[in-house]
């Protein structure tokens, strides 16, 4: 706990310094024009990644897992800010849609995957689940989301926001229910040591009708999940679509509930 503390620590000195350059909303390439060519989705060719970023935050923590996916041959990586003044997370969800809309009609491929740390994660889980965004999101991988809702902080619930991440709020309720037919494959990164995460387990995907797939991760904090290199190669694999088929076969019951698997 005292190691994961310290690295949180550092982290989040890092990420103060950092934290200015990712305020504003990055630039965006023009969207294809009529007649313009569709870029492939099959074959080699990635979906373009959607990173979502947590409450109070910025596009900027995405820092150090965007140059990895870079490295790695993805060529379509957008950082989205929302605003710090959200208040409903259904309206965000709502905004990410239209977004999601302009990326595809920009970059010419019909699905995105999405990478969601905390809060943003909870928002992209809404959007795939409860309107209609399946048919857009192809993998949504959260880093840190309570899933489950979290009894952290009380003292902040005065925020709205953060009202609907307690256990047993509507938001979370209606994450519960039935999502039959959902198309998005969900890959959930949480933390033994996730200090915002209580009870810990929270971060879990634990819903029958969603293909899902659950990671816990040792030693790490909440800050640390977007940036510590076993978890930015877990979400490199996990972008894969042959290593969540390979994952998923192994761990998943027939029950159709979530798998699990770990990274150290």
């Amino acid at each position: 706990m005292l190691r994961a503390l310290t690295l949180d620590l550092a982290i989040l000195t890092g990420h103060l310094v950092l934290y200015p350059t990712g305020i504003g909303q990055e630039r965006r390439t023009p969207a294809l024009t009529p007649g313009t060519g569709r870029l492939p989705t099959g074959g080699s060719s990635r979906p373009p990644v959607v990173m979502l970023h947590g409450f109070v935050d910025n596009r900027s923590v995405f820092l150090l897992l965007r140059r990895s996916l870079a490295r790695h041959g993805w060529h379509h990586l957008i950082s989205l800010n929302y605003s710090p003044l959200t208040c409903d997370v259904r309206a965000a969800a709502e905004l990410l849609g239209r977004h999601v809309e302009e990326i595809c009609a920009r970059t010419g491929h019909a699905r995105v995957d999405v990478i969601g740390h905390s809060l943003g994660g909870l928002i992209a889980r809404y959007y795939a689940q409860c309107l209609g965004g399946d048919t857009r999101v192809r993998t949504l991988v959260t880093l840190g989301t309570p899933h489950e809702g979290t009894a952290v902080a009380p003292l902040m619930s005065a925020h709205p926001v953060v009202r609907q991440m307690r256990p047993g709020s509507s938001l979370i309720e209606e994450l519960r229910g039935p999502a039959p037919g959902c198309r998005t494959r969900f890959v959930s990164f949480w933390s033994d040591l996730d200090q915002l995460m209580s009870p810990v387990g929270a971060a879990r995907v634990a819903h029958p009708d969603l293909v899902s797939r659950n990671v816990r991760v040792t030693g790490v904090g909440h800050l640390a999940l977007p940036v510590h290199p076993a978890v930015v190669s877990g979400v490199r694999h996990a972008l894969e679509p042959d290593e969540f088929t390979a994952a998923a076969r192994t761990t998943r019951p027939a029950t159709g509930q979530d798998g699990g698997s770990s990274v150290a």
